[in-house]
C-alpha cells in the first residue's frame, strides 16, 4: 500500500445500478466505451477502469466503466450512454493485486483495513464514494488468463 497524488484526469463511461450478481451487466460495456472513442478517433490515455460511486454489498452498487481520455480533448460531453466524467485530483492510497478479479474482495479489505491502521480516511459520505477506482492494467486480448491479470486499486482520501 501507498499513498499517491493523482491529478485530475478526464473519462468517458456508462453508468449503470448492478448486484455483485449482474456485475457483468457493467463489465460488458467496455467495448461500447472504446467503440464510441474510435467511431471519434480518440485515443485513451491509460488503462480503463471501473469507479464505484455507491457501494453497498448486500444491495445495489452505482458502477461506472470508464476509459481515461486526453484532457482538454475536442470529444463530445456525452451521447447515447457514454457520458463525461474527471476523476478527482487529490491523495489515494492504492495497491496493485496480481490475480483473479475475484480476489479483489479481499485484496479491498486489506487496502480498507491499512488505511484505518494508518489514520487515514478516505472521501466518502456513507456508501457514496468520491474516487473507488479498479484499474485493469492487463489487456484481456492478450493475457487471457484472469489468474494473471494487474489490477491497481485506487481510493480517493479525504483532504
Amino acid at each position: 500500500m501507498r499513498i499517491v497524488e493523482r491529478a485530475a484526469q478526464p473519462y468517458r463511461g456508462i453508468t449503470r445500478h448492478i448486484t455483485m450478481t449482474t456485475f457483468h451487466e457493467i463489465a460488458d460495456r467496455f467495448p461500447d466505451i472504446f467503440g464510441w472513442l474510435a467511431e471519434r478517433g480518440v485515443e485513451w490515455v491509460d488503462a480503463p477502469f471501473f469507479r464505484y460511486h455507491v457501494v453497498d454489498m448486500d444491495g445495489q452498487l452505482e458502477v461506472e466503466a470508464g476509459v481515461p481520455v486526453p484532457p482538454n480533448s475536442a470529444i463530445p460531453a456525452s451521447d447515447e450512454d457514454v457520458t463525461a466524467g474527471v476523476l478527482p485530483a487529490g491523495r489515494y492510497v492504492v495497491t496493485t493485486h496480481v490475480g483473479h478479479p475475484q480476489e479483489l474482495v479481499a485484496v479491498t479489505q486489506r487496502l480498507l483495513d491499512w488505511a484505518e491502521e494508518h489514520g487515514e480516511s478516505f472521501d466518502q459520505d456513507g456508501d457514496h464514494w468520491a474516487a473507488r477506482l479498479e484499474f485493469y492494467r492487463t489487456d484481456p486480448a492478450v493475457e487471457p488468463d484472469m489468474n494473471k491479470w494487474e489490477v491497481e486499486l485506487a481510493f480517493k482520501l479525504a483532504d
